[in-house]
């Protein structure tokens, strides 16, 4: 339940471009058109699930405060955590030499397509920011790191792709022309992006699992001041909390 209530988290709710605005000029300027936003986002979905969860394993065994403790006892209070921006970086670079080399040689249509924000997606602030979302929000394992960053990959495939999709309709659309391009653009973005937090009320429910033990601990605490002056007012404060609960 816990990974799966990340990973839409992690597509609706934390959504990169929505939510945070992460890695905006790539998906401004590669949106033209839905074959080139498609491969753009498979690439960013593979950098991300290999990525995030390699700077899981170096931010708890390297990075963090007695991470290298398991070098040994006089290690245990070594605190690395400011290389964090520089081991992350270099992960990422590399990942993404890779994902270039590999779309180059099956799809050089596709390389050509991306030109040069395929290299770019090294310094693309939505794959750095999802290594460090996950560091900040101290993700426990492994897997749920894994879980993270492909919900977070594919939020931002989603997002690319609908905007494409969008983009290519609205060119034969009457656009006013004060509002063709990149405005019309902005507009759309931030209606989808509010379309997008909509969903963040399908998890929910641990909250209102909160309010209902807040609710019963507020009512145990009348019962007992009530128990112990036999008030006739705090009777009818825990009748009316019941109510309104109720309600």
């Amino acid at each position: 339940m816990e990974h799966l209530e990340l990973f839409f988290k992690s597509i609706f709710v934390d959504n990169m471009v929505f939510a945070y605005f992460l890695g905006m000029c790539s998906y401004l300027a590669v949106s033209k058109k839905v074959s080139t936003a498609v491969g753009l986002g498979a690439a960013v979905i593979f950098v991300l699930a290999i990525t995030v969860p390699l700077n899981w394993l170096l931010d708890q065994y390297l990075l963090q405060e007695g991470a290298l403790i398991w070098l040994g006892p006089e290690y245990a209070d070594y605190d690395l955590g400011f290389l964090s921006f520089i081991m992350f970086i270099a992960t990422i670079a590399t990942m993404v030499q890779l994902v270039e080399i590999i779309v180059e040689k099956f799809s050089p249509s596709l390389y050509n397509s991306l030109g040069i924000f395929l290299p770019l997606i090294a310094v693309n602030c939505a794959i750095l920011g999802g290594s460090l979302f996950m560091q900040s929000r101290e993700i426990e394992t492994l897997g749920l790191a894994l879980n993270y960053g492909i919900g977070s990959g594919i939020g931002w495939f989603l997002a690319i792709v609908a905007i494409a999709a969008i983009r290519e309709k609205i060119r034969y659309s009457n656009v006013p022309p004060a509002l063709r391009g990149l405005g019309i653009t902005f507009i759309i973005t931030g209606l989808m992006a509010i379309g997008f937090m909509s969903f963040g009320g399908m998890l929910t429910g641990g909250e209102e699992e909160a309010t209902e033990e807040t609710v019963e601990n507020t009512v145990g605490m009348v019962t007992a001041i009530a128990d112990e002056k036999n008030d006739e007012a705090s009777s009818l404060a825990i009748e009316t909390i019941k109510d309104s609960d109720k309600n």
